[in-house]
């Protein structure tokens, strides 16, 4: 039963994340059509980066303490690319840049949501086999 929750547990952080991409999108788009101008939609967007780090950076640990290494191996580039972000002071969007970088700003997030979504069908998948798994014993 401690494996369902370790899938369950699992399953809620990557809603999170993808909430948080999401979020990031959302904002892109409107100030791709003028919805909002450009310091909003940078502070916005700067607002959720590092708690979308974070977060992603504890789901990596959550792996490695549960013992799921397939999991935490498949989680590694990800972490490894968000800490590169940060420590060339990329991670944040510069609000006179915005414009100029903005269709590569939402080709990083959509590669980001594919790669949360494909760790959100893996967990799913591990999900639904641990409940079986322990509903046969």
């Amino acid at each position: 039963m401690g494996d369902v929750w370790t899938w369950i547990i699992s399953f809620l952080i990557l809603i999170t994340l993808i909430g948080f991409i999401v979020y990031q999108l959302i904002c892109l788009a409107d100030l791709e059509f003028d919805y909002i101008n450009p310091y909003d939609s940078a502070s916005r967007i700067n607002f959720v980066v590092l708690p979308e780090f974070i977060l992603q950076g504890a789901l990596c640990l959550f792996y490695l303490v549960t013992g799921h290494w397939f999991m935490a191996l498949l989680c590694v580039p990800y972490l490894y690319y968000n800490f590169q972000l940060y420590s060339k002071k990329q991670h944040l969007i510069d609000v006179t840049e915005i414009f100029n970088l903005l269709d590569w700003e939402k080709k990083k997030r959509l590669f980001k949501l594919a790669y949360i979504i494909l760790t959100l069908f893996l967990t799913i998948f591990w999900l639904i086999y641990s409940t079986l798994d322990d509903y046969e014993d």
